[in-house]
């Protein structure tokens, strides 16, 4: 198959599938594919959501068009599959979504085509667990009737510099004409070239590990952190002392959630633990960050006390509820843990962002958020993501929301030490 034949079908419209979509819809016939069929519409009047693509930017993409029915599916060649990857509970892979993505193409696969996975994965899943499906629902072979692809997503969710067309993206195939086809493919939308590599197993493994170090590195900074608490010295103070030579890397702590950094590690671990190898530094790495959300309604607890503040029935406000800031994005966010532990100690707790919608956080996570903080109301406040409006507020106009006696907690570092807020 040659590009410019291909009809291109984007089967999830999130944060990953929606630039996609936008990008190659200025260049062929892309059908933009989700099951959400309130997403559909927006979409349909250039309206995003997720807030990363704009009005204007749906408007450029001429070739795309938006569907919710399966059977408009039948049209495409080239499937491209970016549906979420989370985990459950346990911290096991819930691999239902990239499997129901699966089946809903199998019908519709004719001999020739090709289907490109996107979502992130364990080394050996695309092959192991999604042919299978294609090849069951469709009667078809795989690399002799059809082809695999894997081209691992690199979308950072409310930055606007790194964009899929400037970020070097990962390409591989089941075949190496599938592998040629599908690095050609993406070097049509991304103009910072691409890195063809020998299979889909190693682009799917080089895919987990880029989450998996930053992973490791925050929660390296982060058990620092819990040390110099106990020292009594200020560790930003020591990062930046120890940032003075050149290669130490400019990591913070804080809480580590979202789709990627916070879940990817765990497919690694999945897959390493079924091989008989249980991966102590990386599991090691995901219990201390996974823990931080707890540590830090505890530290808050601890200065209240000191300052004498009543803990029980206090009123806490929590600025910022999205894993990150600028973003809307409310996935697998760590937030909640900090709620969650101020609550076990009977705090009453307002939760503001002017960026998440008020319904998701009430679907996703039973909370109401407070549409607009009341001055002189709280003992504590809680800077918890560094959203512009937090900065934009200063730090006097944050203070003017306590009452006499307070405690302000920045963990995001988003105000200099000499405010006087307590940072971890």
């Amino acid at each position: 198959m040659k590009a410019e034949n291909c009809r291109i079908a984007v089967i999830g419209l999130g944060y990953v599938g929606l630039p996609l979509l936008v990008e190659f819809g200025k260049r062929f016939p892309t059908l933009g594919f989700d099951l959400n069929t309130k997403r559909i519409q927006g979409l349909q009047q250039y309206h995003d959501s997720t807030l990363e693509v704009s009005a204007e930017e749906l408007q450029q993409a001429s070739k795309a068009r938006f569907s919710s029915k399966p059977e408009d599916l039948a049209d495409a060649n080239v499937y491209i599959v970016t549906v979420p990857t989370p985990v459950d509970h346990h911290k096991r892979p819930l691999m239902q979504p990239l499997e129901e993505a699966s089946k809903a193409i199998a019908p519709y696969l004719d001999k020739g085509d090709i289907v490109i996975y996107e979502s992130t994965v364990y080394p050996g899943a695309s092959e192991e667990i999604c042919a299978p499906i294609l090849e069951a629902g469709s009667g078809l072979v795989l690399n002799q009737d059809f082809y695999l692809g894997y081209s691992p997503e690199r979308i950072n969710p409310g930055d606007k510099v790194h964009r899929l067309s400037n970020v070097i993206k990962v390409t591989a195939g089941s075949t190496p004409e599938a592998g040629k086809f599908v690095d050609e493919l993406y070097q049509h939308v991304v103009s910072a070239g691409t890195y063809p590599v020998s299979s889909i197993k190693v682009a799917e493994a080089a895919k987990v590990i880029e989450n998996t170090q930053r992973d490791l590195n925050i929660a390296l900074v982060n058990e620092l952190c819990l040390i110099f608490n106990l020292i009594g010295i200020d560790t930003e103070e020591v990062l930046n002392a120890a940032g003075s030579k050149w290669n130490f890397l400019p990591f913070r702590p804080g809480l580590v959630g979202g789709h990627c950094i916070g879940v990817d590690p765990y497919y690694l671990t999945y897959k390493a633990e079924e091989l008989g190898y249980r991966p102590e530094v990386i599991l090691a790495g995901r219990r201390i960050n996974d823990g931080m959300g707890a540590y830090i309604a505890e530290r808050l607890i601890r200065k209240m006390t000191q300052e004498k503040i009543n803990v029980v029935d206090s009123r806490v406000l929590i600025l910022g509820l999205s894993f990150k800031e600028n973003t809307p994005d409310l996935r697998n966010t760590k937030v909640v843990d900090l709620i969650r532990t101020l609550k076990e100690f009977h705090v009453q707790v307002d939760v503001h962002d002017p960026w998440v919608d008020a319904s998701d956080a009430r679907q996703e996570y039973q909370l109401d958020l407070h549409p607009g903080p009341e001055p002189s109301s709280y003992d504590a406040v809680v800077i918890a993501v560094a959203h512009k409006e937090f900065k934009a507020m200063g730090a006097n106009k944050i203070r003017q929301l306590c009452k006499a006696r307070h405690v302000i907690f920045d963990v995001k570092y988003l105000f200099p030490q000499t405010e006087g807020f307590y940072r971890l």
